[in-house]
């Protein structure tokens, strides 16, 4: 971050003793150091990892996403004795918020919207490219991604603790990672388990005794 002392430091040794050119200088420098470091300080106000509130939302306006919901999420706020909605995973109801469900993202969620849309912008709509954008965004690490070949697919997500406002995410299609006019749904199990799959021992899927049946998140037309 600039200051004015940056510049006043580089004053030489034949001035350096005088006070009063010193303090003129400084004086003169100082205006141009503030607004230099306000410039600098918008690459962190508007970066997607590190803005907030209305400068998060300039960042999703220009990748085309919203906070916005056209549909409220509903089971996402913070409820006593329950293990889904308790804490750390419920969402407070903020005091606009509707009671049948969340109407606006905070920015947690806003965030990896806005990081999935930058991805899906540039996505060549190739099966491989999913596993990177996953891994890259979500932490999955044991993701499967099977194409029926029928114009539908499936997603099997091990290995992340999706929230409930990320599955709701994914539920409504607010995540368009698929191509065009495909058929997609979403199954979940929780972090340390397998998917069930028959024949298969992998990171992701185990067999007998081992996978899980796996928690339908949902079904994106």
């Amino acid at each position: 971050m600039r200051q004015a002392a940056d510049y006043t430091d580089l004053i030489t040794q034949s001035h350096a003793d005088k006070p009063r050119f010193v303090a003129t200088v400084g004086a003169s420098v100082a205006p141009l150091a503030g607004v230099q470091a306000g410039l600098e300080s918008l690459l962190g106000a508007f970066d997607v990892d590190s803005a907030v509130g209305v400068q998060l939302d300039a960042v999703g306006l220009w990748v085309g996403a919203s906070r916005r919901l056209q549909v409220p999420i509903s089971d996402v706020y913070f409820t006593w004795e329950s293990d889904s909605l308790g804490w750390e995973s419920g969402v407070w109801r903020g005091v606009f918020d509707p009671a049948t469900g969340l109407a606006e993202l905070p920015d947690d969620a806003f965030r990896l919207l806005i990081k999935t849309r930058i991805a899906t912008n540039s996505w060549r709509g190739t099966t491989p490219e999913i596993y990177t954008i996953w891994e890259s965004i979500f932490g999955v690490s044991g993701l499967v991604v099977q194409d029926y070949q029928n114009m539908s697919m499936a997603i099997g997500i091990t290995n992340s603790n999706l929230t409930n406002i990320e599955k709701a995410l994914l539920r409504g299609g607010y995540i368009p990672l698929k191509p065009a006019g495909v058929r997609l749904s979403y199954y979940y199990v929780t972090p340390g388990e397998s998917l069930f799959a028959w024949d298969v021992e992998s990171t992701a899927m185990a067999g007998w005794e081992t996978g899980r049946w796996a928690e339908e998140i949902g079904v994106e037309g």
